[in-house]
């Protein structure tokens, strides 16, 4: 599953991370997004992007196409 295919105010787990962007996945790993963390998808810009993200009580905008690298699982 990917966060794309959520709806605002769904909330998903994540499981892992795609292969390839080390250096990006640096960034989501240092902004709270581990392995296991719940988030909720709290807003979708009026374009489609970027998204919002509620994760460890703070809100992280991210483009989609950041976002992918990140495999998600339902809670």
């Amino acid at each position: 599953m990917k966060i794309r295919d959520m709806k605002v105010g769904e909330k998903a787990v994540v499981s892992g991370y795609e292969k390839g962007n080390n250096d990006y996945k640096r960034k989501l790993l240092s902004m709270g997004l581990t392995r296991g963390v719940v988030f909720t998808l709290s807003k979708i810009a009026p374009m489609g992007d970027p998204i919002e993200l509620e994760v460890r009580d703070f809100h992280l905008s991210l483009r989609k196409s950041e976002a992918d690298i990140l495999i998600i699982g339902e809670v």
